[in-house]
This record gives structure tokens, sequence and C-alpha cells, in this order.
């Protein structure tokens, strides 16, 4: 470890305050320019999607890298982009009684499937509880019930949310992840699936769900299939629209929530069918990750990835102060400026590194990290040549603390490169065992860490009052002393896990 350490002191750029003030600024410069309103909110497949990655391979190409595509900065992949709004606003559902989910104060719903409406007559909707099937934590919410052609109804995060000693406690596992609640209804037959939220549980409130699925709901597109394989309906579930279902069911939601978190819960139909009719409206087009390249000079087979998605959420509902541009400045055009930062360390070396080092940026990281799971499945170099993910996720702004939190640890060697890397800043490396918000699962490096390269995370929270809200603006006020020496941090590990011996 010393020696590492060391080793890392040594590649530490900005030890001086004229390095630091040029380090600064120069995050500044990319934020402003990325996060201005000129560039809509960075949604993909929208007019502002051109402007924002031809300005990263601009920005690349200045930098010095090479294409990191067959000879270009895009890698181009097809995307769906769905609208779909239920039958005069609402779903329907009779039992016992008669239930109004009103859109999208109690249900916000779409689907991923190239039709121009979905069609569903008296669906009848079943509660999974978690919607978990995890058989290593003895776990079986599908356990003797037949979901086949069905809407299941799943709460959100998972039981060690509730109880420290069930799964892994307070750190969620993947299992908790609203994405998996679709993955797991799919494979299990189901119709359809609604996710129940909880704003505790989700780690944030329901204007996100309704933000980010009125419109132009984004999924990757298979032309073969045409997406029909599925779910006809996904979507987020108010309490209030879940409770109206229960009163319905003439069943007891409270006492139905208490047991679905205790071990041995059993699934159960509320015996409450409706017609489901969305129309449908959608977009095929191409969309476009970039990249560029610093070749290794030893083993240029070999890479270490470094990530910073571009996209955002666009133009969308106007806050109190009539913004409708969400603009994205710290998540997430702190983590591209950051970057962007570290490529220009990269290139003023003396010499290259060992291994290659690829700065990627993918596209729709926020609607369901689909750029990344791309690139992962098409890679620049190979996936088992990759060293390691080095995510630069909302990384400012942050004020310099002599204490770094990551997420993450524990799984592999990168700790020690961690550790030196702070060690060698006068820093101390805390590891958050608390992944109750599922931070983790929720940005790009998670996409390989599934196909079983390293990843960790700096974690820097986004303040709730400008989490995917127009109000997430740059401002001259920042202090922006953590992020700048968390990107050095992140340059260090990058680079001494280029330069590392096989």
């Amino acid at each position: 470890m010393k020696k590492l350490i060391t080793l890392l002191m040594m590649v530490m750029v900005s030890v001086g305050a004229k390095a630091q003030e040029n380090d600064e600024q120069l995050l500044r410069n990319w934020i402003k320019v990325i996060a201005a309103d000129e560039f809509g909110g960075r949604k993909p497949m929208t007019p502002y999607e051109d402007k924002t990655v031809k300005y990263l391979a601009q920005q690349l190409e200045t930098l010095g890298l090479e294409p990191a595509f067959d000879g270009s900065w895009y890698q181009p992949f097809e995307m769906i982009a769905v609208t779909a709004k239920p039958q005069g606003n609402k779903l329907s559902a009779k039992g016992k009684g008669k239930a109004e989910l009103r859109y999208p104060d109690d249900v916000v719903v779409w689907t991923a499937r190239a039709t121009n409406k979905v069609v569903m007559p008296k669906a009848e909707y079943v509660f999974v509880g978690f919607g978990i099937h995890a058989p290593e934590y003895g776990w079986d919410d599908y356990k003797d019930i037949d979901v086949k052609g069905k809407i299941v109804i799943a709460m959100v995060n998972d039981p060690g949310y509730y109880d420290a000693n069930l799964f892994r406690g307070r750190n969620m596992t993947y299992y908790g992840r609203w994405v998996y609640k679709f993955e797991e209804a799919q494979r299990q037959g189901a119709a359809g699936c609604l996710v129940l939220h909880n704003t505790e549980a989700a780690s944030y409130g329901w204007h996100v769900c309704v933000n980010g699925h009125l419109e132009n709901n984004l999924a990757l597109y298979n032309p073969d299939t045409r997406n029909a394989d599925e779910l006809g309906i996904k979507g987020w579930l108010h309490e209030a629209g879940a409770r109206k279902l229960f009163v319905a069911a003439g069943m007891d939601m409270d006492k139905a929530l208490a047991e679905a978190k205790q071990p041995g819960f059993k699934s159960f139909s509320l015996k409450v069918k409706g017609d489901v009719r969305m129309a449908v409206s959608y977009d095929i087009e191409q969309t476009l990750n970039v990249g560029g390249i610093v070749r290794g000079t030893d083993r240029p087979d070999e890479v270490v990835v470094m990530n910073a998605h571009w996209d955002h959420l666009g133009i969308g509902k106007p806050d109190a102060q009539g913004d409708s541009i969400y603009n994205g400045a710290a998540d997430n055009a702190s983590g591209m400026a950051a970057a962007l930062l570290v490529t220009k360390k990269m290139k003023a070396l003396p010499k290259a590194p060992r291994r290659s080092v690829l700065f990627l940026f993918p596209s729709s990281e926020e609607s369901g990290l689909f750029g990344s799971a791309y690139y992962c499945d098409h890679p620049a170099i190979a996936m088992e040549k990759t060293v390691a993910c080095l995510n630069f996720e909302s990384i400012g702004p942050s004020e310099y603390t002599k204490d770094v939190t990551i997420l993450g640890g524990g799984e592999s060697d990168l700790d020690d490169y961690y550790m030196a890397a702070a060690a060698a800043q006068g820093r101390g490396l805390v590891f958050d065992d608390d992944n109750s918000d599922g931070w983790f699962f929720r940005s790009d490096h998670y996409n390989f860490v599934k196909k079983g390269v390293k990843a960790i995370v700096v974690e820097n929270d986004v303040k709730p009052e400008w989490y995917h809200k127009p109000s997430d603006e740059y401002r001259d006020d920042w202090d922006l002393s953590g992020t700048v020496a968390n990107t050095n941090m992140i340059f260090s590990v990058g680079l001494s896990l280029a330069n590392a011996k096989p």
C-alpha cells in the first residue's frame, strides 16, 4: 500500500494553488456551456442531442484523442421514444367496488412496444409484494401464483429497507430497483407491471416519476420483434392510487403492505379487473454514444473506461418560476466536465499509459442506462479486456472534505487504488454501506458491473431541491474545491490502473 501511495503521489498533478485554480476554471467553463439553456436539457432524440454530441466530439478532438468507434466519435444505436396515455386520462377497474386511477396523479403509464395502441380487456390486478424472485435470499414473491396476462403491482425497494436482517439491510440490492421489477414481471409472463411508489423507499418524490415518463419514454429498439415481447404496460402507481384499488377490492392495503415485508408472504389477486386502453405514439430514431480513446503503449487492447453520461431530461413541466428547461448542471454536466478535465490531463502526460483509456459519454442514462447497456454489448474494446469503469456521476458541486465517500467498496482491489489516491491527497476513504436509495444501481457503471467489470463510484449527492428539476443550473457561487480534488483523485486511480502490471 505504501508503494502504491507513493506512486499515486507522483501522478497527482494539481498540487499547487495555480493548478487548482486552472482546474476549477476549466470545470466551470465546461459546466456553464453544457448546462446552458442553448443545450435545451440534452434530451436524446431531440434537436439538442445533435448539438450536445457534436460539442463533445469537438472537445475530444481538440484535446487530441482518437475516435473510439472504428474511426468515428459516435456509436449509433436505435431507440424507441413512446408517449402513451390511457383513454380518458384514467384507468378504471372494478371488484367489490369501483376505482378510477387518474393520470398522472394516481398513475403514470407507458409501453416500449412499437404499436399505435395497447388494449387489455378485463386485465386483472395482482399484488406481488416486492415482485422479487431471489433464491439466494430465500425470497420468492412469485411462488405459487400465476401472473401470466395479468398486471402486477410491485413495491419499490427490497425487504432489507425495512428489516436489517433481510437481504443486505439498508444496502439495497438490485432486486430493489424499479427496472428489476419490470424485468422480473416480464420473465414471469405478466402483461404489465406497476411499481408502487413510496418517497422514502424510492429516495425521490412522485414528481420524478411524473416528469420522467409523461412523454418520450425511451427504450432500446429491436427491429426484429418491434419490441412486441416487452410488457404491454409499465408504470408507476402512487400510494393514493393503490389505495383506490385495494378499496375497490375490499381489502386492507396497510395490512397487505406490512405482510409483504415479512418472509413467507404470499402474493394474491386483488380480484379487481378493468380494461386497459392506451393510445400510443412513437418514434424510432437513432441516438449516439460519444467516445474518444488514448491508445495504450504496451497493452492497447486492454482498457480503463472513464464514463460520464451526456443526457438529461430536456424541456418539460415548468416549475413555479415558469422555467421548463431541465439543464442538468450537477447531473451531469459536472460529470462531463470532470471527464474532459481528466482527458486533458491524460493527454498532457509526457508518455501515454501502458493500457488504453476510453472516455465514454453514453446516451440515455436517465431513461434506464440504455446507452451504456448498448456499449457493454458492443464495446470498442472487449469487456473481458476492460480493467475497470470509473464513472463521473454528479460529481459537483462539492466542497473539499477530509473524507471521501464511495459506493461499491469491498468488492474488488479497486479499494486499494482509491484508498491510496485519497491518502496521497491527505484524505481518508469512507465506505457507504447504506445504499438504501439504490444509487449504486442507478448509473452507467452498473451495466459494466453486470458484465463482470470492476467499478466504484465517488458519492456526491445532488441537492433534493435540484434533483431532476429546472433549478439544477450552474451557479457562479458553487464551491468546487471538492469537485477538483475528487476529479484529480479519479484521474490518479485511472492512470494507476492503466499503468499497473498484469
